[in-house]
């Protein structure tokens, strides 16, 4: 295995928002590669509950980018006089593109789980949520590594859940997780991002002496 391109792989997967091609079409059996190699990913108990649904079909893209907007919108706009640091105002400025583009992006993906969090004899939060983000997280790096970029979406709160479940058709018994929008990237040079040092952030054994 290529450490090095692994590293780069892991490291320069960003969340992606103003550098999706919105004009370039995304091949529907190279959303399939990259969900064969999602479904690779370890989920709790064995069950495999997560399914997907991809959405490529411009008037459901133009619904589901519809009930986005209005909240995401709402959201930013309540919390962008309060930012103070540039690097977080650059996130939202681009939170805010994305959320007037949605529309147009060839591709929405929503992970969803099979079941219910809160039916009865449902999995501990913890296994029924933990189950799919490592698969989720493997479909971004596999898009990353075809030149597609992706971002994480949560916007599956309960007062938007009964209309993003009509305009997606959804049946009760599935729960929608995320949404990722789903492009072609514009450019290709992406850098890790700034974090602080893992030393600083690190503890060994115990967290006290």
């Amino acid at each position: 295995m290529d450490t090095a391109v692994t590293d780069r792989l892991l490291s320069t997967t960003r969340a992606v928002r103003r550098r999706l091609d919105l004009g370039r079409p995304v091949e529907r059996e190279v959303i399939l590669d990259c969900l064969r190699l999602a479904v690779q990913a370890p989920t709790g108990g064995n069950k495999q509950a997560w399914r997907w649904l991809v959405v490529d079909d411009p008037e459901v893209r133009a619904a589901v980018a519809g009930v986005y907007a209005r909240r995401t919108l709402a959201i930013i706009d309540r919390r962008y006089p309060h930012i103070q640091d540039a690097q977080t105002r650059r996130v939202y400025d681009g939170a805010r593109y994305l959320a007037t583009v949605l529309a147009q992006v060839p591709v929405l993906i929503v992970p969803c789980v099979e079941g219910r969090p809160d039916a009865p004899g449902a999995a501990h939060p913890s296994a029924f949520y933990g189950s799919i983000f490592p698969a989720v997280w493997s479909l971004q790096l596999a898009l990353r590594s075809r030149r597609m970029g992706s971002v994480l979406t949560t916007p599956f709160v309960e007062e938007d859940e009964r209309l993003y479940t009509e305009a997606l058709r959804l049946p009760d018994t599935m729960t929608p997780i995320a949404l990722l929008p789903v492009a072609y990237t514009i450019g290709d040079e992406f850098k890790p991002a700034d974090r602080p040092p893992v030393e600083t952030i690190t503890r060994w054994n115990r967290w006290t002496d």
